[in-house]
């Protein structure tokens, strides 16, 4: 029994040793047997001592799990402003009431000498993508031309329309145009004829003219722009005129040969033009001609510290079809610009030329009084020096001042034809009774000839205030031919003086017009005759106002007031104009 005692005494003793642990300095009170123990175990967690964990795991995430960055744009709109200006500190400027500006408008007026005139204009557009429209003009006048027993009205019809499409990359347009012009040969020369020679004369002359055209404009890409036209020329007497044009324009970057260099451009062209005349003025015989031009215009400009440099060349491969001639033709193209005084003066200098092809639209453009026999040939621009000075005397005083030197060869020059008719009418003479209505003296031919021009030009413009300004400019010409005597019908002096004033109601506008003399042939006596002397015809002033009123943005009223002095004068030899005209109506503007 002491051996069991003493086994288990020892074993008690063992479990103590290993399972205390004695602090270094013991604290014993008196009558206590009391000692701090620390027992050291494994711990075993449970469920419920799974919220007691303070401390917050880290938690490694792979690339495809990590949350992306984040990116965002701000819209940024314009904001009221909450700042007050001090009153007093920044002063109003009047800028005028803003106009409205409308799709649509129609006008129409009469004026004395029995003158209709209607005007009108209706567009519209889808989303800025699409837009079409068509425009229509008439005006005609009857017999307000005194001293003369022809009926001498004139009538214009002017009638288009246009659709274009904007794409992607291009904006393209297609247009046709119909016009209508009717005239009287109603300029008799100074020959008394009788009463069955002016019944006998057909003065009418009518012009058609019919066009269809189309352009390509692109965005971003070589080609700048491609322009063709498609037209048709006719009047009373057979003649009929085809033109056909296209005007590929390039725009070819030169960065890529060198950072430093800017684009080139290269407008080029090809031009053909056929027609044909049933009779010259000299006999029955077919008049033809045909031209085609191939051009090529290439032009660089250069921005070299203050000066602006314009490089360029007209090249030119033309043929005359009908005569079996072809030629090379270059002209220069340069201009060069240098500011004399910071934005107050420009002086400028250069040196063009080109070829102009004459058509029988182009010359009955400018004359409608010629007659349908003209003979036609090109126009050889071989050179144009010019140089002057522009910019501002102030700030409402503007001018330029130019001088210019150039030589043509084959100008042409309107001349009055000579008059088969002695103004007596015979009827057993054929040719009394064949006569055509050009035929009386009361038409013009064309010649040709080779002539310097040198030309001296000023304008002054005057902003006497935002709403009225004046000006003027003169052009004194002096002319140099091969073999004609005169440059006929070119004026030696012209010149205007203008004017215009606007506000918020009333417009108006005045100019007037001044031409010095020119010089046109005389005859001796019935076709054919020779030369007998040169008529002078007297300078003239023509002056003309027009004004109107706007009762709203809708409505207004105008009133058209030409050659207010009333004056007789002849724009062309034996071809005096109308007195003084009047013409009155309304224009309505309007959207859809």
């Amino acid at each position: 029994m002491k051996k069991y005692i003493l086994v288990l005494f020892f074993v008690f003793g063992t479990f103590q040793v290993f399972s205390q642990k004695k602090p270094k300095k013991e604290t014993k009170k008196k009558d206590s047997i009391i000692e701090v123990v620390n027992v050291v175990t494994s711990y075993t967690p449970t469920i419920a001592d799974a919220f007691k964990i303070k401390k917050s795991p880290k938690i490694v995430l792979s690339k495809n799990t990590q949350k992306k960055k984040l990116t965002y744009s701000i819209f940024s709109a314009p904001v009221a402003s909450t700042f007050i200006p001090k009153s007093g500190v920044v002063k109003g400027i009047d800028v005028g009431k803003k106009e409205r500006l409308f799709d649509n408008y129609l006008a129409v007026g009469y004026g004395n000498f029995n003158t209709p005139f209607i005007e009108a204009f209706l567009h519209q557009n889808q989303k800025f993508e699409t837009d079409y429209g068509i425009y229509l003009k008439y005006i005609s006048s009857e017999d307000g031309v005194e001293n003369t027993p022809l009926d001498n009205g004139y009538s214009n019809l002017n009638l288009g329309a246009y659709y274009m499409q904007e794409e992607r990359y291009f904006t393209w347009k297609i247009g046709g145009t119909v016009q209508q012009q009717k005239y009287n040969w109603y300029g008799l020369p100074d020959i008394t004829f009788d009463d069955e020679s002016i019944a006998s004369i057909l003065e009418e002359q009518t012009y058609g003219f019919y066009e269809l055209e189309g352009e390509i404009i692109f965005a971003d890409s070589y080609f700048k722009d491609i322009k063709a036209s498609l037209s048709l020329f006719d009047d009373n007497f057979g003649s009929k005129e085809i033109g056909f044009s296209l005007k590929p324009n390039f725009k070819l970057p030169l960065d890529r040969i060198s950072r430093s260099l800017k684009d080139l451009e290269l407008n080029t062209s090809i031009e053909y033009l056929q027609g044909e005349f049933e009779q010259s003025y000299l006999d029955n015989n077919n008049v033809e001609y045909s031209f085609l031009n191939v051009g090529v215009n290439p032009i660089y400009r250069i921005a070299w510290k203050d000066f602006n440099i314009k490089l360029g060349a007209k090249m030119y491969l033309t043929s005359d079809i009908e005569n079996s001639l072809t030629d090379f033709l270059a002209y220069p193209d340069v201009q060069i610009s240098y500011p004399l005084i910071s934005s107050l003066a420009n002086i400028y200098a250069g040196a063009g030329g080109d070829l102009h092809m004459n058509s029988f639209q182009s010359l009955s453009r400018e004359n409608p009084f010629v007659s349908p026999t003209l003979f036609l040939t090109q126009t050889n621009e071989q050179y144009n020096l010019y140089g002057g000075i522009n910019g501002k005397f102030s700030s409402t005083v503007s001018f330029d001042f130019k001088a210019s030197y150039k030589s043509d060869e084959d100008r042409a020059l309107f001349v009055r034809n000579n008059s088969k008719s002695d103004g007596v009418f015979n009827p057993i003479v054929a040719n009394d009774v064949n006569l055509l209505g050009f035929e009386y003296g009361n038409s013009f031919n064309v010649f040709y000839d080779d002539i310097t021009t040198l030309s001296i030009f000023g304008e002054v413009e005057i902003d006497v205030s935002k709403r009225l300004v004046i000006g003027g400019n003169v052009q004194a010409n002096t002319y140099t031919t091969t073999f004609q005597q005169e440059a006929w019908n070119l004026p030696k002096m012209e010149g205007a003086v203008f004017g215009k004033y606007k506000n918020d109601k009333w417009y108006a506008t005045a100019n007037v017009f001044f031409v010095g003399e020119r010089q046109d042939l005389l005859y001796g006596g019935t076709f054919p005759s020779t030369i007998a002397g040169i008529q002078t015809l007297d300078a003239f002033v023509d002056v003309n106002l027009n004004g109107g009123y706007h009762f709203n943005d809708f409505v207004s009223a105008f009133i058209k007031l030409n050659n207010v002095l009333g004056t007789d004068y002849e724009r062309y030899a034996n071809f005096n104009v109308q007195g003084f005209q009047v013409l009155a109506g309304a224009t309505y503007k309007f959207d859809f």
